[in-house]
């Protein structure tokens, strides 16, 4: 490398021109021809090869420096020629994401050039570096006089592009997990915290049902006094709740029950008349205990009755909330195994309700309903394939961002021939024509900036198409949309 008059302290400080904190210089390519050869040594390059390309950027970069930040639009491609350079991409809400690690050798910035995209990278020399900055025209220059630069490039653009496309599907997955994760804690919460309050009242009725019991086992009771407590005891542990009535009815009901408990001297009518109109009990199944009961024990014993019956509801209220919990484990199992391997059934009804279920509390945030059509055949799958949930999780998503406040997701299956079908439609603003062709492409996204990585509905597609050998397509228009899966019976991985 030609010997140049730097400052000696260059590694530590800089040149502190213009403000920056690296230095920069015009240079001939002939007078690097030899590092040229060298960075690309799978071309067999010779030095003769690279005289005459033009001129480029020298730049000398002390270590911890950024020389390259996101708000810098310039296209350029670099070698590096000594040291270490960290590159970053930077996504639009602030995350970085490592996309390379530059090495003395190393060439990079080619994807950016070749794809013709606005670069929003970080670089930041790890160790002392020395680079070359080639603009647009004399990376082009190098790309159409040199063929065997040309292959090099483009092979090393293509494995970048992989791995960055691999990184970024990972980085979305991990995306979607903390998403579910977040809102199966939601999910899994209101169950607890309903079981808890539950058990918690539970324990203060036991007490004074005890109490409640206590006196009354101190007075004899007739045969048609046990006879009646048995009957009402037999229905009341037999019930968890009344047949639902519209709010209206449900105040109708429990005024009138407490009503005629306070004129048959009942202590705490307007307290125990709701929660025996809750579970199921009418005036006319009260009047024996009426009739066999004298005025003094009556009340007693409605209130005993009352506090058997809040207790009974407390404890299905336990067991709902203990099932609702279950359930959940079940859905997000379910959703895990997805991702086996195994030749296995898969229900596609059950897979869907599972992801129906995770996403549930998204839906209610937004007071979002779904509508579910699915067709009466058993819709098994005999597959090796993978990850089908995560199709499903990515297009009801999708759908619920689309949908207005209060609206309302569709999903329909049905059979073609050869083929089970699923959609999943939304009534949201629609997707532009002069967009439909390109949603499915890596990284394109038309949620709002720092909404949407762009790899959903490519993820969707690639799941579809490569691990059931389906097809997936979308209709739209303002006020519909509906993304349609076709999975085969029979095909490959898929067979009936």
């Amino acid at each position: 490398m030609p010997r140049r008059d730097w400052p000696e302290d260059w590694r530590e400080h800089g040149n502190m021109d213009n403000g920056k904190q690296y230095t920069t210089e015009q240079v001939s390519l002939d007078a690097y021809a030899e590092q040229l050869a060298a960075t690309f040594p799978s071309a067999d390059l010779t030095p003769d090869q690279l005289y005459g390309l033009g001129e480029a950027e020298l730049l000398r970069i002390p270590a911890g420096v950024t020389f390259f930040e996101p708000t810098d639009t310039t296209r350029a491609f670099w070698i590096l020629l000594e040291g270490e350079v960290l590159v970053d991409k930077v996504e639009p809400d602030g995350t970085r994401m490592r996309v390379n690690t530059a090495r003395a050798g190393d060439s990079f910035g080619e994807v950016i050039l070749l794809s013709g995209k606005s670069p929003s990278m970080s670089m930041v020399a790890s160790q002392p570096s020395i680079g070359l900055r080639l603009n647009e025209s004399t990376f082009w220059h190098l790309m159409s006089c040199c063929t065997p630069v040309r292959k090099v490039v483009l092979a090393n653009m293509v494995q970048r592009l992989h791995a960055h496309i691999a990184e970024a599907a990972h980085r979305e997955k991990l995306i979607s997990l903390g998403t579910l994760a977040a809102g199966l804690m939601h999910e899994l919460h209101n169950p607890g915290s309903a079981a808890k309050r539950a058990a918690s009242q539970l324990r203060t009725n036991l007490l004074r049902l005890q109490e409640l019991s206590l006196r009354s086992t101190s007075k004899s009771k007739t045969a048609e006094q046990l006879q009646c407590m048995h009957d009402l005891l037999e229905q009341a542990v037999n019930s968890c709740h009344a047949p639902a009535l519209s709010s209206l009815d449900q105040a109708d009901a429990e005024e009138a029950m407490s009503e005629w408990l306070q004129a048959a001297g009942v202590e705490n009518a307007y307290s125990i008349g709701p929660a025996l109109v809750t579970i199921g009990f009418a005036q006319n199944e009260l009047d024996c205990a009426k009739a066999a009961f004298a005025s003094d024990t009556f009340s007693d014993m409605l209130n005993w009755l009352e506090a058997l019956v809040s207790s009974v509801s407390l404890v299905c209220s336990i067991e709902e909330s203990v099932g609702r919990v279950s359930e959940l484990v079940m859905a997000v199992k379910k959703f895990a195994y997805d991702d086996r391997c195994t030749l296995r059934e898969v229900d596609v009804h059950d897979s869907i309700q599972s992801t129906l279920t995770i996403l549930a509390h998204k839906m209610r945030q937004r007071q979002i309903t779904v509508s579910k059509h699915f067709d009466a055949e058993q819709p098994n799958l005999h597959t090796t394939g993978v990850a089908i949930s995560q199709v499903w999780t990515n297009l009801i998503d999708n759908a619920i961002d689309a949908s207005p406040e209060g609206g309302e997701i569709e999903v329909r299956t049905w059979a073609e021939p050869g083929f089970l079908v699923v959609s999943v439609g939304d009534h949201g603003g629609g997707i532009p024509e002069e967009m439909r062709e390109r949603i499915f492409d890596p990284f394109y996204t038309t949620k709002p900036v720092g909404k949407g990585t762009g790899l959903g509905l490519e993820i969707v597609k690639r799941i579809v198409t490569q691990a059931f050998g389906g097809r997936v397509e979308v209709n739209s228009k303002p006020g519909s949309t509906q993304f349609i899966v076709r999975l085969p019976r029979q095909n490959g991985n898929v067979a009936a």
